[in-house]
């Protein structure tokens, strides 16, 4: 599962961007118990969602024209340079230019040969996130693209992700992990087909949780909408599918505990 030791292609960040950033707020806080601190007067109204103190996914207005509001996987790159010249020859394309930020780190916004936007950060004084895979934090990413043999091979040749097939009845699902380490200990997220529920190309984030009904429950008491409602996956655990106030899309996740 995802960690905070982070390889080349691991997610390390994951940020918000919405309409309403104070929505957001009291939306996240209702819903997984996130507090929520500034990035100061210089950051433009970014800041951090934090849960027992530690940084588990950032938030900010958003700033490209005609954008919606969406969860930004961002993924480690030790040199964003080449990673951006990577991108561009395998088809995708750069949103934004890599930029030093602040000394944190240095950031890249891309899409894919297929449309799904996608981050990279090259850590500087910030790593990346401060806790994963704890209850109310990132736990999986998951890729829905239309066709998720060339999605597999656009970012393994960019990170160098391996892969391990799962057949589940009407699809082959693309288990992903990083380029080193035992495989199954290293994986982090998901290549699928577009469902039926959703037909946008995306990454989706996936949050672990204790009880996923109970948190589809605090979800709607806390104006957001239900996309898939919670079902099990055998092998996986029991997931739901839900948006924000502001529409962005995220899934909760309670992995099976023979995982």
């Amino acid at each position: 599962m995802l960690g905070t030791d982070f390889r080349t292609g691991s997610p390390n960040w994951l940020d918000l961007g919405s309409p309403d950033t104070a929505a957001a707020v009291e939306f996240y806080g209702d819903v997984f118990g996130w507090d929520f601190e500034s990035a100061g007067p210089q950051a433009g109204g970014y800041g951090f969602f934090q849960l027992d103190g530690k940084t588990v996914a950032a938030l900010g207005p958003l700033t490209e024209e005609g954008a919606r509001s969406a969860w930004m996987v961002h993924f480690n790159a030790p040199d964003i340079q080449a990673s951006a010249e990577a991108v561009k020859s395998g088809g995708g394309k750069i949103r934004m230019e890599p930029m030093d930020v602040m000394g944190e780190g240095w950031l890249a916004q891309c899409t894919d040969p297929q449309g799904a936007e996608f981050a990279m950060w090259q850590p500087g004084k910030t790593a990346g996130l401060g806790l994963a895979s704890a209850d109310n934090t990132l736990v999986w990413v998951e890729l829905h693209v239309p066709d998720p043999a060339a999605a597999l091979g656009f970012y393994s040749g960019l990170f160098g992700w391996r892969h391990a097939e799962m057949q589940t009845p009407g699809l082959t699902y693309r288990v992903l992990s990083t380029a080193d380490g035992d495989q199954q200990d290293a994986s982090f997220g998901g290549i699928a087909p577009l469902p039926d529920h959703d037909a946008s190309v995306r990454w989706t984030p996936y949050f672990a949780v204790a009880d996923v009904d109970a948190t589809v429950a605090a979800a709607g008491d806390a104006g957001g909408s239900v996309v898939l409602p919670a079902m099990d996956i055998p092998e996986v655990g029991r997931v739901a599918w839900l948006a924000d106030r502001a529409g962005a899309v995220f899934a909760l996740l309670k992995p099976d505990p023979q995982m």
